[in-house]
This record gives C-alpha cells, sequence and structure tokens, in this order.
C-alpha cells in the first residue's frame, strides 16, 4: 500500500509532512511526499515559510504518480492559489481518492495559506476532492458562515458538500463542548464520531495526523466509514498520551495507536 501526501515540511516535526510520514508507517503503509513549503518552526510558532515554486511542486507530483501505484493521497499546506491550481490539474487526471485538510492557520496563529488561495481552493481542488477535513474555523473561512453550534455545522456542511465534495468530516476540537465530536455528512446520509475530550496543549500537529490516518485506511482499502472511525481513533491515542516535548504545543503521539493497538473509547451514532 502506498499514500503521497502532498504539504508543507514542519521542522519542529510535529505536523505537516513530518506528522504525514509517521502516521503512514505507524499504519503500515508506504509514504510518498510532495514537498510545498519549507518552514522555520518548533512548538512555540511559525518563524519562517519558504514556498518551493509551483514548476518544482509540480514536477515532485509527476514524478511520484509516473512511478509509484498509490492508493489514496492527501493535501495539507498548500500555501498559494498558484500551488493549488498545479496539484488540482494532475489531480484531476488522476482516479485516486483524494483527502483535502484544508491547512490555514498554525497553532501559534500564523497564516499558512494565502487569502487567495482559499478560492482557488473551493473552485479548482474541492470538486475533486473524495473527503475534506476542516476544523471550525477552517469550515467557518470555506462557507462564510459563523459556526457556534452543531446547526451551523450541518449548514457549513452541506455547504462544502455543494463545491463538490462527496464526503465532509467537520472536527468538532474548537467548539466547547464536553465531548470531542466530529461530524461527517456525505450526500446521503451524516453521523458522529465522539471520544472523551482531553485537556492538554500538545495538539500540535492534530489535524495533519487525522487526515493521514484517514488516508492511510482509504490506501488500505477500508470502506469510507472505518476509515474514518479509525483514523478518530488514532488522534484520540495521539492526544490522550502525550510526549511532553518542547516548550509550547507540543507534539501528538505517533506511537501511541500501535502500542495501545486501536484500543479507546470511541462513539459512533446516526449510521
Amino acid at each position: 500500500m502506498i499514500a503521497l501526501t502532498i504539504a508543507g515540511s514542519d521542522s519542529g516535526g510535529g505536523a505537516g509532512i513530518q506528522a504525514d510520514i509517521k502516521t503512514f508507517q505507524e499504519l503500515g503503509v508506504f509514504g510518498t511526499t510532495v514537498v510545498t513549503a519549507l518552514t522555520a518552526q518548533n512548538t512555540l510558532g511559525v518563524h519562517g515559510i519558504f514556498e518551493v515554486t509551483p514548476s518544482f511542486v509540480q514536477q515532485q507530483l509527476q514524478n511520484v504518480l509516473d512511478d509509484f501505484s498509490v492508493q489514496a493521497m492527501k493535501t495539507g499546506m498548500l500555501f498559494s492559489a498558484e500551488i493549488i491550481e498545479v496539484v488540482a490539474g494532475i489531480v484531476h487526471q488522476q482516479k485516486i481518492p483524494l483527502v483535502v485538510d484544508p491547512v490555514m492557520i498554525a497553532k501559534g496563529g500564523a497564516s499558512l495559506l494565502q487569502d487567495a488561495a482559499v478560492t482557488a481552493l473551493i473552485e479548482k481542488l474541492l470538486p475533486n476532492t473524495t473527503i475534506c477535513t476542516p476544523n471550525i474555523p477552517e469550515a467557518e473561512i470555506l462557507t462564510g458562515i459563523r459556526i457556534k453550534d452543531s446547526k451551523d455545522i450541518e449548514r457549513a456542511a452541506e455547504r462544502i458538500l455543494q463545491m463538490g465534495v462527496q464526503c465532509v468530516v467537520i472536527k468538532g476540537g474548537h467548539l466547547d463542548e464536553d465531548q470531542a465530536t466530529d461530524r461527517v455528512y456525505t450526500h446521503q446520509k451524516s453521523f458522529t464520531i465522539t471520544t472523551p475530550r482531553v485537556q492538554t496543549k500538545d495538539t500540535h500537529g492534530t489535524g495533519c495526523t487525522f487526515s493521514a490516518a484517514l488516508t492511510a485506511n482509504i490506501a488500505k482499502g477500508l470502506p469510507l466509514q472505518e476509515s474514518i472511525i479509525e483514523a478518530k481513533r488514532f488522534i484520540h491515542l495521539a492526544i490522550s498520551t502525550p510526549l511532553h516535548i518542547g516548550n509550547g504545543h507540543g507534539p501528538t503521539n505517533h506511537f501511541a495507536y500501535k502500542r495501545e493497538q486501536g484500543v479507546c473509547e470511541v462513539e459512533v451514532n446516526g449510521l
């Protein structure tokens, strides 16, 4: 099984390409990469970003797809409209499941997606997307809907589905709820996945890790629902057993899922 991640590099190792590769490895999937940007960052924040030229992103992507039988791919930090257009142009020609994690803002508040790129993401990439995995702030930016409760989430999900996405997972980590509930919507049905909320500051790379686990599960041939549920198990275990690394928002524990054999409390409703 081979998966591909198209994303930025995190020098701190907790998010981006590095988190994706670690997650793929833990789930028994061979990872290939296309680097869209280099960042100088640690657990305290993003201190510098160096964009890879769109032509070199295109070269990386084409070379990977020319040689490897990729079963699933994901995007993370795409940074610019030009990079999004290059990626979308190639992805459109493939019949490979695509997970889009619409990375926009780093944990420390740094912008990871230029304003003009949001339009390109909506118009060029989302129509070719199998699953989109925004958190609450990202869903708000994509839809223009202020999200305060589950009704707002449903409205936002409907709007994202209208953009051409086959499935949207709106993550509930930013809502002030006792539990951590992700809401999943397709054109046919919806369901929720809930785990106990973990009180920790070590959440750097959670979105990258969740979407990478989802991509790996799809690459392994798991059905869509099972892929999402197992990805939720992966990220819950990664958050609930922190490594206590760094002085800021520390990384999640990518070792935990395999060590705990994927066993944790997950409640699924609506299937």
